[in-house]
């Protein structure tokens, strides 16, 4: 494992709480990346230093930990400018990271899937291209200024032309994968599946809870950004209704722009759902942070409007579950939990049903089609079989997108009460 220092800068206008949170979050970052982190460097500072970011006095300390801990790299908790990466790398004699280049790293050995691999080498190569020229010697680059230009230059610029179309060999491969998701997208919407998706901040236990709630094997760790790849299994009502659950990346505070554009199209499938189960992990002591971040990459994604669950999951972690305050409607559960996954399954029909008109429809003995359909399509309430007009008789609920909406509404039951539809 590389032995790394991690440096924060904190603003005057960041409590000391926040900040402290922010340097465990990228801690976790690190040791997800394969870091050992050996020492902390934070400074309060009120503007960022255009040079080295945290200032000359503060640079010559760093070094100097740099040189008693024999470190590989120092990672700082922000977005640095090319010219300050440089700089301090100069300065320093180790490697520069900032946040995010650490973020795009352990999405790159995260990546599975065609599309995940493209998405996070364009975020890179995005990241890399203004970049070069801070390199130094990895470029053989001589010296800058009039009699000094040679082959470092004719390499940087070799470099640049390279960047440059494999950013564009890469926009052109994702174009084809986008249009067939977007193919994908619209068979769902042709079939009219009820879509939901997982979402919430990065570790908060959405693979878990996708795995139990689909008997799914989507990948469970304890680090961060263990789902990059979004994967949709089928997930079944407690009483028929079969819909379509994605579980997705995991979101996370100040996450890189390019981060953001590169994975538009696969957040795009948080985009398309007609219900968002928000987990939430209530064990951490920062979770109401990590409900803003979520709501506001959700509003960036304009995906404010749709109908969300609040699951604060992880309960089982908990030692006072006194302290938690669970807002009304939210749901408190462990993913272990037999009984906890039973209440998040009618929590969800529930919400179905909030979408959903009642019914009532009789159907013939042979009709072996539309029963199999009611049982699969719509939510059973109630099935009897009426003896003396010898047909099933079934009451339930059903989706106002569903191509059985109309067939339901154009035959209604004559002898409904007013409560059915």
């Amino acid at each position: 494992m590389e032995k790394v220092i991690l440096v924060g800068r904190r603003h005057p206008a960041v409590t000391d709480e926040a900040f402290s949170y922010s340097m465990e979050e990228l801690e976790s970052l690190t040791h997800t990346a394969g870091g050992d982190v050996l020492a902390t460097l934070t400074q309060a500072r009120q503007k960022v230093d255009p040079a080295t970011y945290i200032g000359s006095g503060k640079v010559e300390e760093l070094k100097h930990l740099c040189e008693e801990l024999e470190i590989d790299s120092v990672i700082f908790n922000d977005e640095l400018s090319p010219s300050q990466q440089s700089n301090l790398a100069l300065a320093l004699d180790a490697k520069v990271i900032d946040r995010t280049q650490l973020i795009l790293d352990i999405f790159a050995s995260r990546a599975r899937s065609r599309e995940g691999r493209l998405q996070v080498e364009l975020a890179q190569l995005n990241y890399l291209l203004p970049r070069l020229t801070g390199l130094g010697l990895t470029l053989s680059r001589q010296g800058g200024g009039i009699g000094t230009r040679g082959p470092g230059e004719t390499q940087l610029e070799s470099d640049r032309r390279h960047i440059r179309r494999r950013i564009g060999e890469i926009k052109k491969q994702l174009s084809v994968v986008v249009r067939h998701r977007e193919q994908y997208r619209e068979r769902r919407r042709r079939n009219q599946a009820f879509k939901i998706a997982l979402v919430g901040y990065t570790n908060a236990g959405k693979s878990t809870l996708f795995n139990q709630l689909t008997d799914a094997e989507a990948l469970e760790e304890n680090k961060l950004f263990a789902t990059l790849d979004p994967l949709t299994r089928r997930f079944r009502c407690p009483d028929g209704l079969n819909a379509l659950m994605t579980d997705t990346v995991g979101f996370i505070q100040h996450l890189p722009t390019a981060l953001v554009a590169a994975f538009r199209s696969t957040l795009e499938e948080v985009k398309e759902a007609d219900l968002l189960i928000h987990v939430v992990d209530a064990s951490h002591s920062d979770h109401m942070n990590h409900i803003q971040t979520v709501e506001k990459l959700l509003r960036e994604l304009d995906a404010e409007q749709i109908p969300t669950v609040l699951i604060f999951n992880k309960k089982d972690l908990i030692q006072n579950l006194a302290e938690i305050t669970v807002p009304k409607g939210a749901l408190l559960v462990s993913a272990f939990d037999a009984v906890d996954l039973a209440r998040i399954k009618q929590k969800i029909q529930d919400e179905i049903v909030e979408q959903s008109a009642p019914y009532r429809t009789k159907v013939e003995a042979g009709d072996g089609g539309l029963i199999a359909r009611l049982r699969t399509e719509t939510i059973v309430t109630d099935h009897h079989w009426d003896e003396e007009s010898e047909v099933h008789q079934y009451d339930g609920y059903v989706w106002t997108e569903s191509p059985l909406f109309q067939q339901l509404a154009l035959h209604p039951d004559e002898g409904m009460d007013e409560d059915h539809v």
